[in-house]
């Protein structure tokens, strides 16, 4: 699992950039990046693709951390709860985990 995105400088070169350290990006229309610490790069890719990358590392995570863990993650159970915000508690035999749905599912 890669821990950085590969970007593409719009001058050519490719580096790797740690998504966690991203605070924003704009189209101008070029895409540029701005990091927490203020700097800066413009890049080739769309603002559409680079976040498409951020999804696909972030969901990459998520899945390691669910392998890793044991965990079965599920969401709030609407129908037998009748609330939306009620967290579940999960006995997964190796520990209890308690999840909570950050959307109501839709009926």
């Amino acid at each position: 699992m890669e821990a950085v995105l590969q970007l593409t400088r719009l001058n050519g070169p490719v580096f790797a950039l740690n998504p966690d350290l991203i605070e924003r990006a704009d189209a101008t229309p070029d895409t540029v990046v701005t990091l927490v610490n203020g700097s800066k790069y413009v890049i080739r890719e769309s603002l559409d693709e680079l976040i498409q990358l951020i999804l696909s590392y972030k969901g990459t995570l998520v899945a390691a951390a669910q392998q890793w863990s044991g965990v079965a993650w599920v969401t709030a159970d609407s129908t037998s709860r009748g609330r939306h915000d009620a967290p579940r508690t999960t006995n997964t035999g190796n520990g209890r985990a308690t999840v909570v749905a950050l959307r109501p599912e839709e009926s």
